[in-house]
């Protein structure tokens, strides 16, 4: 109480006087993580606790029909970014930051920054979210009987050879932004395996890229260049990855009072500082991640027996092989409706406010029939490859005898922002038998405590957690990974790490699976599939 009151009590005291300590020992632990519309740093302690941030807001720009951050842009960012934490750091414990223990990048993963001999970027930086590889993808997956998605680093490369790109001849190396990042900071071509699995297929028996692979695509091309020497070295979670040189260090701190030096662990992508963040990197775990958009990642005991184009397969920061589901569309259309009851609430002379607006509404849905009523919702604000939608139109849409309520308005809601998880979800545990012992959840959908997670459970069959905890998503994943490389014990996998020292007594709260739950959900879907028609022909008519 004390704490919240402005107070500092007597423990927190004496862990800002630890953190005081390990920064101006230069035991401190740093993530960033370059996201689509912010790069974060978190500085960690022994503790693995924040202890210190900074971010810097950041959108891409659409330059010659092309998403891009111009290079100007990634490096005023970053600067700004770290300017900010160590003010942080100085308001917070009074001294600089003039040593760190590690230090880790992360970013979104896949995109395309091809470079030549003399280190210069050829093109401009093509993010995730170009989709213009379209017809790479569909020569790539017979050939490799590997699903390719559009945003993968290897799409965009190939797509530049059948376009006929001129600089496609120049390509001395390509790689990711987090990347990019670790290479001129420390002088290192390397990439952590889950962020190069974006780039090109990794065969988790090796942990490395697939040579199978490797070979058919230089089968593709006539090109000086072999497709293994231009890729980055791949690296497990664990293995040093550089130092910051001196160098890298005019790159982020052009003050010069951070001191070059500082242990690099391999960089990784927004996937797998995710799974990190959750403890989701053991096998038959899995973490889904529902926001604007939603995703799942689970962790599999083996590869899959089918090629599946709705299904991205990737890695854990360790190997493990990892399925992940991705879907445009999650609960955007249903911030909207709850958008238009807080007008009309205030339109009667109410205020409220959005969480507790939210929380209500949520459990409401909780009283609804199991099945929804025979209320139908489609969450598309935009196209979702999962369902084969370039467009969306949101659509909300009853039978005259569906039973139409608060309730059920809610739920039916609910259940659709999570429609195209599952679809994917259903390919794993239906057609391809994955096991997996619980999930975690984390984004606003599970904000309303045991709400999103019974839905979720319905929607999977399998118990869905959340856990309270210190930790500030994808970035502290980064730092996390970054502590596993200086913190870690001789032998300790990243698994006994994290459930060992960071995560020990940290179980969250758990939704079982409810068996009408289950069987209302497969009744919405069903009527989902089926009138999904509906939503095609809105798509094709409404402009």
């Amino acid at each position: 109480m004390h704490e919240r009151c402005g107070m500092v009590s007597e423990r927190g005291l004496l862990h800002m006087g630890n953190a005081k300590e390990r920064i101006e020992s230069g035991k401190a632990v740093l993530g960033i993580e370059f996201g689509s519309t912010r790069i974060k740093a978190v500085l960690v302690d022994e503790t693995h606790q924040p202890i210190a941030s900074g971010a810097h807001d950041w959108e891409n720009q659409l330059v010659d029909g092309i998403w891009t951050y111009s290079l100007d842009m990634i490096w005023d960012g970053l600067r700004d970014c770290y300017r900010k934490m160590t003010e942080d750091v100085q308001n917070k414990y009074g001294v600089a930051v003039t040593k760190l223990g590690a230090i880790g990048f992360s970013g979104m993963m896949h995109g395309y920054m091809p470079f030549n001999a003399a280190g210069e970027l050829l093109v401009p930086f093509r993010t995730w979210r170009n989709i213009m590889t379209e017809e790479a993808c569909k020569k790539l997956i017979p050939v490799f009987n590997f699903n390719i998605p559009q945003r993968w680093s290897i799409a965009h490369l190939y797509q530049a050879i059948l376009s006929g790109e001129d600089h496609v001849k120049d390509i001395a190396f390509f790689t990711t932004l987090a990347g990019y990042i670790h290479w001129k900071l420390s002088g290192e071509k390397v990439l952590g395996i889950g962020e190069a699995a974006g780039m090109f297929p990794i065969d988790s028996t090796i942990m490395d890229f697939d040579q199978k692979m490797l070979d058919q695509f230089d089968g593709l091309h006539n090109f000086d260049w072999k497709i293994r020497d231009i890729l980055p070295k791949v690296l497990v979670a664990g293995e040093p990855a550089g130092v910051l040189t001196a160098e890298g260090v005019k790159l982020l701190d052009p003050t010069g009072t951070l001191q070059p030096g500082a242990p690099m662990c391999p960089p990784e992508g927004d996937a797998g500082t995710g799974m990190v963040a959750t403890n989701s990197v053991a096998v038959r775990t899995g973490n889904v991640s529902a926001g604007t958009s939603i995703f799942a990642m689970v962790v599999l005991e083996k590869a899959m027996e089918k090629v599946h184009e709705e299904i991205d397969m990737v890695t854990t920061p360790d190997g493990m092989p990892v399925a992940m589901v991705h879907c445009n569309n999650c609960t955007s259309d249903l911030n909207a409706w709850v958008g238009l009851f807080e007008e009309f609430y205030e339109l009667m002379g109410q205020k409220t406010d959005r969480n507790t607006l939210f929380g209500t509404l949520y459990r409401k849905a909780l009283e609804g029939d199991e099945d929804c009523g025979g209320l139908m919702s489609y969450c598309y604000l935009s196209g979702e490859p999962i369902t084969d939608f370039e467009e969306g139109r949101p659509l909300f849409m009853r039978r005259p005898d569906s039973k139409l309520g608060l309730a059920n308005f809610m739920r039916t809601h609910l259940y659709s922002s999570l429609a195209t998880l599952k679809y994917g979800l259903d390919i794993l545990f239906k057609e391809e038998h994955v096991t997996l012992d619980k999930l975690m959840g984390h984004g606003g959908f599970f904000k309303t405590k045991g709400v999103g997670q019974r839905i979720m459970a319905a929607a999977a069959d399998v118990p869905v957690s959340v856990m309270e905890t210190a930790g500030e998503g994808g970035p502290w994943g980064m730092a996390l990974l970054a502590s596993y490389l200086t913190w870690k014990g001789e032998d300790e996998t990243l698994q006994n790490y994290l459930e060992g020292k960071v995560f020990a007594g940290n179980a969250g709260t758990s939704e079982e699976p409810d068996a009408k739950d289950i069987e209302g959900f497969e009744k919405f879907i069903e009527n989902y599939k089926g009138a999904i028609a509906v939503e095609k022909t809105a798509s094709e008519v409404i402009k």
